[in-house]
Formats: structure tokens, C-alpha cells, sequence
């Protein structure tokens, strides 16, 4: 029946104590050397930055130094080892006493601090932090941090009630009862007598009715006072969440003014504190969501648009896999608009970084300098397709040059409806297709009409790539005329599709011209036996050929002969 104050736990809170007076220390010597701008040059632009260390002094001094000392000040630190000792009458209800004053006066100043740092470093950064659940475990800590001050004042508030319990008790029994009994330091036989004829031990019950509790039964109910500082500590604080979060609802006062504006404290607080958090939370965790949001959105309208046009289900399979394949390979983010809001230069290196080993890649242009691949990357703009998708189809006009980072491509054409003609390849990472494009850009004069597709080009898988529109390689080609080098002119012949096919076409042509003619001769000896006059047969059927014409028409080649004569 008494109450102790132990050392060592005081010694502990001195010690984290101090160390967070730190951070409130340091926090005033960073606003002694923080600038300001001056009010009155406002008006002329944006204003003049003050830097002199008098007028910084001066001007925080006359504003929100005094505040900010109070809350850096160590008061319990104080209260325990230097008022505490000089105590002498009722050491143990003036130590609590003193001790809550000294805590509450100091954690409010700290407690109204928070929210304006906070506001500042939103004005200043934008934000408070980089991730969105960074800022939801920030406002969560808030509300955790009221909760234990709230769980601390109910357990100090509880051990006075116990207390003030004790003494009433102690009125109304003999007069061998003192109140210093219920100090622990007291050890004497009265205190010893008093202790065994006492029954302030079933007085002092939440059952027994003798003292109105209230709020404050749950502790001697659950003998909080004598348990260990563990469980003390982390019983108070479920206390405090769980009646902040429930806004004190659950709560039965007493007639005590103290306990009731305690509760009242409570439940507003906990009203104001628990609409900050899910708001925040909210706004945190909505920013994460959003892009989903907005997808989610577009899908909808799509397929309610689907709907209404009556679309075939196949071609709502198409959209539906392109819609999902976009959204894996972006996240719903548009590279080219936050590209446009960026700096020339760190736009260029950007694009660099993405797209110069990629276009490396390609056999065209791995011998070009720098500054040639350069001006490509920056033109590149990124590409998806679906499995099913066709790129062009053939004798349509061709606006772009692909270039593929991942997926295949089957590139097949039947020479404009040919019967009897069909050639085909696939085209995967590294390789690209438009090829005309790049005929009809390097030519000196070209038409004012885009060349028209020789193949079909089809994604047998989901492709990404980067795609070069017709105007920026038009740009880029009459900006560095090493693009119409020999060089270059024979390596894109080697590497493209349609060299590649009109060369076939024409060596299978040209054998089986030769397969008619030695056949026809072999014929005309076997029958005739006129040697000569086969010969003059073969010699004729030779001219033939070689003034004929390939099967296939040969593919187009700019004309440089045009410029050299410029």
C-alpha cells in the first residue's frame, strides 16, 4: 500500500530525453544561420535574400525563439534531480504531480511544433516524402505518438486516483493512519501495526463503491500499479490507441471536472487525429493507386464502347490484350509527356541512355559517329504491339521505321498480289522493318508522297520497341550526309528484306532460265543432231536472258548522282 519512485527508470528517461533535446537544439542553431527574404523587396520580383547573421538573429529572436527554447529546454531532467530531492513534506504526491506538470507543459509546445515543420518541408519540397507509404507510415507514427502520451497521463492520472482513494480511506479510519504511510521510503512499527488492522484494502476496489473510479478502474482492475514497466507501458498504450481510435465513446466518467475534461480531451483529440490520419493515409495511398485508377477507367469506357458498337469478340480481344500489355509495360505512365516537360539536354541524355545500345544494335548504323546516333535516339519514340497486331500491311503507305527491343515479327509479301508468289521472314530483337522509309529520306529529292509498303509486317508475339516517324528521319538524313555514303548504301542492301528477297527471286529466276535453255538444247541435239545450230539456239536464248527483266521488280535505291552534280 505505498507508492515508490525508482532511480534507475528515472535515469533511463533522462537519458532518451536528453537525447531528443538534441534534435530540438540543433533545430535552433539551424534557424540562427537560415536565410530570409526580406518582406519589402517583395514586391520588386521575388525578392532579396538576407544572409547577414545579425539580422537572421534579430529576426528570429522577435518571433519564435522563445517558443522554441521552452520546447528544447530538459525540464524533466530538472524536475527529477534537482526539485525531487528538495523535497520534504508529501514527497510522493508532489513528485507526481510536479513531474506530469513538467512532462504536459513541455510535450504540448512540441506537440503544435511538429505541424508547422511539417507544412514547411511540403512548401519548400513538395512533398514530405518520396513514396507514398513513407507518407502513410509518417502520419501513422502521429497518431501512435498521441496515443502513448494519451495511455502515459491516463496510468499518472490513475496512480492519483489510487492515491486520493487511499487518503479519503485513511480520514475515516483511526487516527493511527498517516498519510506518509503511503510513501514506500516510510519503514516503521506504526506503519506495520496500521498496515494489519487496515481494510483500505477492500476500500479501495472498483467493486466496492467507496470511491468513484471512473475512467481510471481499468487499472486497478487489471493491478496495472504493481505490474512490471514492460507491461505497464505497452497496456497504456493500447489504452490510449484504442480509445482515440473509438473517440473516447466507451468511456464512463465520473463526476470528477478533471476526469471529465480528460474524456472531452480525448474525444476531440481523437476526432481531429483520426480525420487527419485517414485523410493523409488516404492521399498517400490514393497516389500509389491512381495510374490503376485511371486505367481501370479507360478500360471501362472501352468496353462499354465495344459494347454499344457491337464490336466482334475478336477484335475485343485485341484491344482488351493491348490494353493489358500496355499496362505491363508501362504502368500506365506516358513517357513522352514527362520527356516534354524536361530540359533539352536532359531530355538528349535520357533518350540516350534508352535508345543508343539498341540502335547500336542495328547493322545500319553501327558504324556511324556520335553524334549521328545522337540525333536518332532523340527522334525515337517508344512502340508497343499485341500478338495479331499488323504493323503495315502491303502497297500501304509507310510513315515509320521500326526498331524492335523484344518480341518477333513475321514480314511476308505475295509482290503486289503475284500469283503463285509468296516469300516470308521473321524479324526479332536488334533487326528492324520500313526499310522504304529510309530509301525514299535519303533520296536528295524526294517525293512529296510516302513509299508505299512492298511487305506485310505482323507481331507473332507482344513486341516493344522504338519507332523513327517519317519527318525526323528525313530530318536526321539531311542533317548528316554521311548517311549517304557507299558505305551505308551497301550495308543496308546486305540487311534488307527486300534486297534480300528480289536477290532470291532472281537467282532462282535466273537457274531456271537455265534449266529451259539446256534442256531445249539437249532436245534439239537428240532429235536433230545440228550442234551448230543448238549452239546458235543457246547463244540466242543467252542474249535473251540477259536483256530480259528479273521476275520481280527491283527494289528502289536513291539516286546520289543527283546531288553530286548539284
Amino acid at each position: 500500500m505505498c507508492l515508490e519512485f525508482r532511480y534507475p527508470l528515472a535515469l533511463t528517461l533522462s537519458m532518451v530525453r536528453s537525447a531528443l533535446d538534441l534534435f530540438y537544439a540543433a533545430h535552433i542553431l539551424f534557424r540562427f544561420r537560415t536565410a530570409f527574404i526580406a518582406p519589402s523587396s517583395r514586391v520588386f520580383g521575388r525578392g532579396e535574400l538576407v544572409i547577414q547573421p545579425c539580422q537572421i538573429a534579430r529576426r528570429y529572436l522577435g518571433r519564435t525563439f522563445w517558443f522554441d527554447l521552452v520546447t528544447a529546454l530538459p525540464l524533466p531532467q530538472f524536475v527529477i534531480w534537482i526539485v525531487i530531492p528538495r523535497l520534504n513534506e508529501s514527497p510522493t504526491a508532489n513528485r507526481k504531480n510536479i513531474l506530469r506538470f513538467s512532462i504536459l507543459f513541455q510535450y504540448l509546445p512540441r506537440l503544435f511544433q511538429i505541424f508547422p515543420l511539417s507544412r514547411q518541408i511540403v512548401m519548400e519540397t513538395g512533398v514530405m516524402t518520396e513514396t507514398a507509404w513513407a507518407g502513410a507510415a509518417y502520419n501513422l507514427i502521429l497518431y501512435m505518438l498521441a496515443s502513448h502520451v494519451l495511455g502515459a497521463l491516463w496510468y499518472l492520472f490513475s496512480v492519483q486516483r489510487q492515491e486520493s482513494c487511499w487518503r479519503e480511506a485513511c480520514l475515516q479510519e483511526s487516527p493511527a493512519c498517516q498519510t506518509m504511510f503511503f510513501d514506500c521510503k516510510t519503514v516503521s512499527g506504526n506503519r506495520t501495526i496500521w498496515y494489519e488492522l487496515s481494510n483500505i484494502t477492500s476500500l479501495c476496489t472498483t467493486s466496492s463503491g467507496f470511491y468513484p473510479f471512473g475512467i481510471y478502474g481499468e487499472a486497478l482492475d487489471a493491478n496495472l500499479m504493481s505490474s512490471s514497466f514492460t507491461q505497464k507501458y505497452f497496456y497504456c498504450f493500447w489504452w490510449g490507441l484504442k480509445n482515440l481510435s473509438c473517440l473516447g465513446q466507451n468511456l464512463s466518467t465520473s463526476l470528477f471536472i478533471g476526469e471529465i475534461a480528460f474524456a472531452i480531451v480525448i474525444g476531440v483529440l481523437g476526432l481531429v487525429l483520426f480525420g487527419l490520419l485517414i485523410g493523409n493515409m488516404q492521399s498517400y495511398l490514393q497516389a500509389t493507386m491512381v495510374r490503376l485508377e485511371e486505367w481501370r477507367s479507360k478500360r471501362t469506357d472501352m468496353e462499354r464502347w465495344m459494347h454499344h458498337r457491337q464490336i466482334p469478340q475478336p477484335l475485343k480481344q485485341c484491344v482488351r490484350r493491348y490494353h493489358q500489355y500496355k499496362w505491363v509495360a508501362t504502368r500506365g505512365v506516358d513517357e513522352e509527356a514527362l520527356l516534354r516537360d524536361l530540359p533539352m539536354d536532359i531530355r538528349r541524355d535520357i533518350k540516350r541512355h534508352l535508345c543508343l545500345d539498341l540502335v547500336r544494335r542495328v547493322p545500319l548504323f553501327d558504324e556511324m559517329d556520335e553524334r549521328m546516333l545522337e540525333a536518332i535516339c532523340e527522334r525515337l519514340r517508344p512502340a508497343l504491339y499485341t500478338r495479331g497486331t499488323r504493323l503495315v500491311r502491303e502497297l500501304d503507305p509507310v510513315d515509320s521505321m521500326l526498331f524492335i527491343i523484344r518480341g518477333y515479327l513475321d514480314s511476308y509479301t505475295t509482290q503486289g498480289g503475284r500469283s503463285g508468289f509468296f516469300n516470308s521472314c521473321r524479324i526479332g530483337a536488334g533487326e528492324f522493318c520500313g526499310e522504304e522509309l529510309l530509301t525514299w529520306a535519303l533520296d536528295p529529292r524526294p517525293a512529296a508522297a510516302l513509299p508505299l509498303s512492298t511487305r506485310t509486317v505482323r507481331a507473332v508475339s507482344e513486341v516493344e520497341g522504338f519507332a523513327l516517324v517519317a519527318d525526323d528521319l528525313r530530318f536526321v538524313a539531311s542533317q548528316f550526309r554521311r548517311l549517304h555514303s557507299a558505305g551505308v548504301r551497301h550495308r543496308f542492301r546486305f540487311y534488307s528484306h527486300q534486297w534480300r528477297t528480289w536477290a532470291a527471286c532472281f537467282i532462282q529466276a535466273a537457274w531456271r532460265r537455265h534449266k529451259r535453255r539446256r534442256a531445249s538444247t539437249e532436245i534439239r541435239v537428240r532429235e536433230g543432231g545440228d550442234v551448230r545450230g543448238a549452239a546458235r539456239s543457246l547463244r540466242r536464248s543467252r542474249r535473251h536472258s540477259i536483256d530480259g527483266k528479273a521476275p520481280i521488280n527491283k527494289p528502289m535505291e536513291p539516286d546520289f548522282t543527283v546531288e553530286e552534280e548539284d
